[in-house]
């Protein structure tokens, strides 16, 4: 890839994806989901071969900002609902101290 827009269609190619992806777990279509896996797989190994020569200017940075942020919060989003028992321990850990968490875990006070 050698153009901005090239290099841009891919990081949305991959939010695109991951918002497809979500939706499917929120449907709970988890084998849809196993196979936009893979796919998900292989454009993020595409994207650590794109040489992108150019230096991005603000407002590309910050669209390329927009877009990994996409992508990241659709990947906790599934992430959250795939493991729910690790959702909870997250939001206790958010809204407690670690310690706290640990103690009432094991029963301390």
């Amino acid at each position: 890839m050698n153009t901005t827009e090239e290099y841009f269609a891919h990081y949305e190619a991959i939010a695109s994806l991951s918002g497809r992806m979500l939706a499917a777990a929120r449907e709970g279509e988890w084998s849809d989901l196993k196979v936009m896996q893979g796919t998900y797989r292989e454009l993020i190994d595409q994207l650590k071969d794109v040489d992108h020569r150019s230096e991005l200017d603000e407002t590309a940075r910050a669209r390329k900002l927009d877009l990994v942020k996409k992508i990241l919060a659709d990947d906790a989003a599934i992430r959250d609902l795939s493991s729910p028992s690790l959702a909870r321990l997250s939001a206790l850990f958010t809204v407690n101290s670690p310690a706290r968490v640990l103690k009432k875990m094991i029963g301390l006070r």
